[in-house]
């Protein structure tokens, strides 16, 4: 066997065969499947709340029970994007779906019955969310660099299984039966973890990196690009995690909506958030990532600014909350557009658990504030001001220290253009 042969890791027979977009469909429907599980909790939040089913809860439990599988599917980013780079996408993402399916059956056969039982599933319930670190090395091995900006943002609209979950999870729930949701989404994502398993390839050429788990991580954690992207990330998708997790209770209690109503205001929210996430990889392409980023993150600070004041949802709010969700689609794309640009590929895993995990714990921050400035103010505008705060100084990070990294990557390539020629 030569070197070139040995290097080869985890590309199965047929690998030359499979069409790139096909690979990345079958990578967006896993994402999106195991988001809608890892979401399963958000909207059933105002429920529990009411109706006393896991006893009586306050604002602060609501938010902590949909925060909790949020931060576990963003810390289990870090190793599931590691080990992505080592066995590739095509074990892990059918391994990861199969995994999920067990605490989606707890929670909705054991975990519905108490508090605690709840959180215990939600934990485990967050292993869905690490689904994001297995697609992205994945989609960005099969896709030239010219292209891995859409790619990558067409496999984050994968992130709309949220707006299922928005969609069908209150409706199940209240009018067939408690269980429905949680047992639907287990069988979908049996079935797709067989599926995957027959159809993905890993790209051609893929190469296992050398070292350990451990040191590999060390290594990724020290790049530029790592800390950068956490903190771009941390604002644009963390905004729209927080959002999706905790937009219904938001709008029941500010607003005074039903829950129903609360949920499909969010699955809106979540919408404009999807489609605008490949449009942003797209842009990137086109205009370079830090100047999609620095325009998403300029409509986050004006639009969090005014929701600060509650406005009138059917007029200002609703307008100042759709273009927040198209400014935190658009920045989440642009973000990994920048990472598929800066990062070399072998380490786009690693560099891609990392900065998940930052999107997540950006994530899991916010609906905790929230609910504890509420429990003290009856007040959510002190948060929505922390949000337009941030977001402002995530701009000026953009158009100083991340345009640096960015034009010195550029800066190299073009040096190693010429000599080659």
């Amino acid at each position: 066997m030569s070197r070139a042969d040995s290097g080869r890791v985890g590309v199965s027979a047929g690998s030359e065969t499979r069409s790139p977009w096909l690979m990345l469909a079958m990578a967006t429907a896993g994402f999106a499947l195991n988001f809608w599980a890892w979401a399963l909790l958000s909207p059933l939040g105002p429920l529990f709340r009411t109706e006393n089913t896991l006893g009586r809860l306050s604002e602060s439990d609501v938010a902590l029970l949909v925060a909790v599988p949020v931060i576990v599917g963003s810390l289990g980013r870090i190793p599931v994007g590691a080990l992505t780079d080592r066995f590739g996408g095509r074990v892990m993402f059918p391994l990861v779906s199969s995994a999920t399916i067990i605490p989606i059956l707890f929670v909705g056969f054991v975990g519905l019955e108490s508090f605690t039982g709840m959180l215990i599933g939600g934990f485990f319930l967050g292993i869905g969310g690490t689904t994001f670190a297995v697609g992205v090395p994945f989609v960005n091995a099969w896709f030239p660099p010219e292209r891995r900006g859409l790619a990558i943002g067409v496999f984050g609209a994968g992130m709309g299984g949220t707006a299922i979950s928005a969609l069908t999870t209150v409706k199940l729930y209240s009018n067939i039966g408690h269980r429905v949701p949680f047992l639907l989404t287990a069988v979908a994502l049996a079935v797709y973890a067989v599926v995957a398993w027959l159809v993905l390839r890993d790209a051609p050429g893929r190469k296992a990196p050398d070292g350990s788990l451990v040191a590999r991580l060390v290594a990724t954690a020290k790049l530029p690009i790592s800390w950068q992207a956490c903190i771009l990330y941390a604002v644009a998708f963390g905004g729209y995690v927080a959002f999706s997790v905790y937009l219904p209770s938001y709008l029941k209690t500010a607003y005074d909506l039903s829950a129903a109503d609360a949920a499909n205001r969010m699955a809106g929210f979540v919408a404009v958030a999807v489609l605008m996430r490949p449009i942003g990889g797209w842009l990137s392409d086109r205009f370079g990532p830090v100047p999609v980023l620095a325009s998403c993150y300029a409509v986050v600070v004006v639009g969090a600014a005014v929701a600060a004041t509650t406005p009138l949802l059917e007029y200002v709010g609703t307008v100042a909350f759709l273009s927040m969700a198209a400014a935190l689609g658009g920045g989440s794309g642009a973000t990994f557009a920048l990472v598929a640009r800066v990062t070399d590929p072998a380490r786009v895993g690693g560099v891609t658990g990392l900065v998940g995990a930052a999107g997540g714990l950006g994530g899991f921050v916010p609906p905790l504030i929230m609910g504890y400035v509420y429990g003290r103010t009856d007040s959510y505008g002190i948060g929505l001001m922390l949000l337009s705060v941030t977001a402002a100084l995530t701009l000026l990070l953009t158009v100083t220290v991340v345009r640096r990294t960015a034009n010195q990557r550029t800066g190299k390539e073009h040096s190693t253009s010429e000599e080659s020629a």
